[in-house]
């Protein structure tokens, strides 16, 4: 993949989304901008049919035109079942725990939930966008939390996980590593290392050459 990414975005606010074009085009990517869900559909399934292909990742406010409700994440949720393993990074107020747990219900990773109310820095978007267009996931905690609460009470491995597992648990589903992980909690490499083991037996997650324990752990984390 190249420096320069061709994004999709579509946003219904003028002013966000004009936005976004420019502090992408910016820094040297490609962009195209729609206003509702409809448009987006239109404008992937147009790319994916000719010579421009897929995009590299794709931006969707969850609420525009015409009813202000789901459209955004209905869209997204629809291109990503025509076009599996498409990265689509959702950009929005709100949090709609029933499309997210679609959206990432495929199990193929380049999939971002961010929040527009909690995104500090210009640098913290820009690397989501990054990372989700690298197949990475992307959530921000908030999110995290809220599916969280939504899916974990009928899982009997995740009711066992002592709070600081699931605290760990939780950065691992914001796509953090165990660098990463032990940073935020001030504690050792090794130790993050054990909480992560202790996830692993607890899910009943066994050693397997072909499976990725880690990505299968954030799976039932998030009832995926």
């Amino acid at each position: 993949m190249s420096d320069g990414l061709r994004v999709v975005i579509a946003e219904d606010s003028v002013i966000l989304r004009d936005g976004l074009v420019a502090l992408l085009t910016r820094r040297g990517h490609e962009v195209v901008a729609v206003g509702d869900g409809d448009e987006l559909v239109a404008e992937v399934t147009a790319r994916a049919a000719g010579p421009a292909g897929l995009p590299d990742v794709v931006v969707a406010d969850i609420r525009m035109p015409p009813t202000f409700t789901d459209e955004g994440m209905r869209a997204a949720t629809a291109l990503r079942a025509a076009h599996p393993g498409l990265p689509v990074l959702v950009f929005s107020q709100y949090v709609e725990t029933r499309y997210a747990s679609q959206l990432l219900a495929g199990g193929a990773g380049g999939v971002g939930y961010l929040l527009k109310d909690r995104v500090a820095d210009v640098g913290d978007f820009l690397d989501g966008l990054t990372r989700v267009a690298a197949g990475q996931t992307v959530l921000d905690p908030e999110v995290v939390t809220q599916l969280m609460g939504v899916t974990s009470a009928g899982d009997p491995g995740l009711a066992r996980l002592t709070p600081r597992e699931r605290e760990v648990l939780a950065l691992m589903a914001e796509g953090r590593s165990n660098g990463a992980i032990a940073e935020r909690l001030y504690v050792s490499y090794g130790a993050v290392e054990k909480y992560v083991a202790a996830i692993f037996t607890k899910l009943g997650l066994e050693a397997d050459a072909a499976d990725h324990r880690r990505v299968l752990a954030v799976l039932r984390y998030l009832g995926a």
